[in-house]
């Protein structure tokens, strides 16, 4: 199962390999959850990445370094699969991440 963003203003930030063998974030992806607002942020497909879902206006995608890692954030134009697993107890609502897109990335 998944989702189509496709510009509707849903967006999600995509952290690939950042997730040990328990589930426990790595360091350079710390900042990047706390700048974060309360939004539903889950577990991707392989188990050892996060979905960060919330709104921005934001087209199109966007491979960005941070911290010698490669963040991924996207808006419209891409298919993201979705686990359903929650990541710890965030929430399943989606808040505003132009914030987070602007500073912390």
């Amino acid at each position: 199962m998944g989702f189509v963003l496709d510009g509707d203003g849903i967006a999600c930030i995509d952290l690939d390999g950042c997730l040990d063998e328990y589930g426990a974030p790595a360091e350079w992806v710390v900042p990047i959850l706390a700048a974060c607002p309360v939004t539903w942020v889950e577990v991707s497909p392989s188990g050892r990445g996060l979905h960060i879902w919330g709104t921005a206006d934001l087209l199109g995608g966007r491979r960005k370094p941070y911290r010698g890692h490669k963040v991924e954030v996207y808006g419209s134009g891409r298919y993201i699969a979705v686990t359903g697993t929650t990541f710890r107890n965030a929430p399943t609502r989606l808040s505003d991440l132009s914030a987070v897109l602007a500073e912390v990335l």
